[in-house]
């Protein structure tokens, strides 16, 4: 059987340049801080992917610092900034990924969520009155987490508009962006954010290698210490061989952002498709991620459609690969105001780099199909 990959968002496949690349670094001896020649190699190569990052991301000078996954950045970005800052409140947009929220609890700040509008942005204007409660009432330092698209729906965030109401009291504004990097432009000076997260596996990178961008004089503690790696910011020997594929995989996707247009096609057929039988789609009306399609089918529970799916040969999730095997319903979609079976009924399909007109095809065929077979049933 033909198998269709319609998971980008959970994991991308990773292009065979950057395996090619990967493997090569491997094949290096050296650590990138020794002094010889091996370890010279070795320094270069990593620094050769900084630039890449660098240039895909238009991050500062000395901005970059290199992690083992994106929820490691969002842990280092959120307790540096805690400590660094001696944040008094963290403001956690209610369609952040797990990892945010999980991660702010940890650092002992008290955190308070902003709400988002029924088609899944952050509420602006909420954002703007709880920030202006918060100063009025004497509130000290204080951090607004907002991602710039959604994982689920795909929803694109209005992150230069929090950024700039964030900054006219005072605060600092962190962006996890990792379902965009790779797939949109992102431009980390454009955006306003004073911090910036992302991975390499959700655009064509290896496993295990992450980035923070920030301002290259904004204090952030370290929160892994003992060598003087990533210019002191982060300890541990790099991951020289994962960081050269992270490289090599935003070199090709500054390449491969002109075929947005036809991925949003892809997408947009699928849409069509799910909507003729009669499912919702969540954050059709806004600006979302070019391969990413959110839908829930009333009486057709998500793991039906996982097991449907899988059996016909399509790879596709149920919000949030991080939290799929679980049985709550998705709090994105209870934070745009989705019923419970709405939530629990809800399913993503997600493109990327290597999706073809065929794996749109499969899933044209074969979702709508069994969707009716389910009503045919119920009726």
């Amino acid at each position: 059987m033909t198998r269709h990959y319609l998971d980008h968002n959970a994991t991308a496949p990773v292009r065979p340049e950057v395996i090619d690349v990967v493997a090569a670094a491997m094949a290096q001896d050296g650590n990138p801080l020794s002094v010889h020649e091996e370890g010279r190699y070795m320094h270069k190569r990593l620094e050769d992917a900084r630039e890449q990052v660098r240039a895909l991301v238009n991050a500062p000078v000395n901005g970059v610092v290199f992690t083992s996954s994106g929820t490691e950045s969002i842990h280092y970005v959120l307790h540096g900034a805690a400590d660094a800052h001696k944040l008094e409140r963290i403001f956690i947009s209610a369609i952040e990924h797990p990892a945010v929220a999980a991660n702010a609890q940890t650092t002992g700040v008290e955190t308070e969520t902003v709400p988002v509008t029924s088609n899944g942005l952050i509420d602006l204007e909420r954002l703007r009155a709880q920030l202006r409660q918060y100063k009025d009432n004497g509130g000290g330092a204080f951090l607004v987490c907002l991602m710039v698209a959604n994982n689920e729906t795909g929803a694109i965030q209005p992150v230069a508009e929090a950024a700039a109401i964030t900054h006219e009291f005072e605060g600092l504004l962190f962006s996890d962006a990792a379902q965009a990097v790779g797939k949109i432009p992102v431009n980390f000076v454009m955006s306003g954010a004073d911090m910036m997260s992302f991975t390499g596996h959700k655009f064509g990178g290896p496993l295990g290698v992450g980035a923070v961008v920030a301002g290259p004089n904004l204090p952030l503690a370290p929160v892994l210490r003992g060598g003087g790696q990533e210019m002191n910011r982060r300890a541990s020997t790099t991951n020289t061989p994962g960081l050269a594929g992270l490289g090599k995989a935003c070199e090709l996707a500054r390449e491969s952002l002109a075929r947005a247009g036809e991925i949003a096609a892809l997408r947009d057929r699928i849409q069509a498709a799910v909507l003729e039988v009669g499912a919702i789609v969540w954050s059709a009306d806004v600006e979302r991620l070019p391969g990413t399609l959110c839908l829930s089918a009333l009486g057709f529970p998500a793991a039906t459609q996982l097991m449907n799916m899988d059996l016909a040969g399509l790879a596709v999730s149920a919000g949030s690969a991080c939290s799929s095997g679980k049985s709550k319903p998705s709090h994105v979609l209870v934070a745009m105001g989705a019923s419970e079976e709405e939530a629990t009924t809800s399913i993503r399909v997600s493109l990327g780099w290597n999706s073809t007109e065929e794996d749109a095809d499969a899933f044209i065929r074969e979702w709508p199909a069994a969707y009716n077979r389910i009503k045919v049933r119920a009726a």
